[in-house]
């Protein structure tokens, strides 16, 4: 049952676990090797965004479950706003600078959000292209990588919204390989 999922200890697991998820299909070195997205910190930023945006989509929801859904959502965000605290800090950024960065990551974040859900239910495809050839490549760069992302994200989303909820609450998620998607 999805409620068990909520319980103080198991839930923390959970969140933890969907979020190393997100990180680590973030690294997948085909991203950089074959589709050309930069390997920098902003790169690797961006395809944190990225994954979670399509994990954020799918928990979204209305009802009974919808509300279970977004309440492990804002978890979600929660792990991924302390992530990116410990890691300024790690980086050395001062006590504080770190708000004003915490703001400008907030501003970025909703910022591709909204750009990628939009593009996502736009009719046609060259919208998501476009969208994430403008966040994710130098938009004068992004060569066919763009293209190829597009094709990597509409099967992400495809294969997420495939995912039972009980999966998801137990911290279970699978990304399709982006191997599959970078050549062709």
């Amino acid at each position: 049952m999805i409620l068990t999922a909520f319980r103080r200890g198991l839930h923390n697991r959970n969140i933890h676990a969907l979020y190393g998820m997100i990180v680590a299909q973030a690294r997948s070195r085909s991203f950089y090797a074959d589709y050309g997205v930069p390997d920098t910190v902003e790169g690797r930023f961006e395809l944190i965004v990225l994954h979670l945006v399509l994990l954020l989509n799918r928990l979204a929801g209305t009802g009974e479950t919808g509300g279970r859904r977004n309440k492990l959502g804002q978890l979600l965000f929660d792990v991924f706003c302390r992530d990116l605290d410990d890691n300024l800090r790690e980086m050395g950024v001062g006590d504080m600078a770190v708000p004003r960065k915490m703001r400008q990551f907030g501003e970025a974040f909703y910022g591709r959000q909204t750009a990628y859900s939009l593009a996502m239910n736009a009719d046609g495809e060259r919208e998501l292209e476009k969208a994430l050839a403008r966040n994710i490549f130098e938009a004068s760069d992004a060569g066919d990588g763009s293209v190829r992302l597009a094709r990597y994200v509409r099967a992400a989303a495809s294969q997420l919204g495939a995912e039972a909820d009980d999966a998801l609450a137990a911290g279970q998620v699978i990304f399709p390989n982006p191997e599959a998607f970078a050549h062709g």
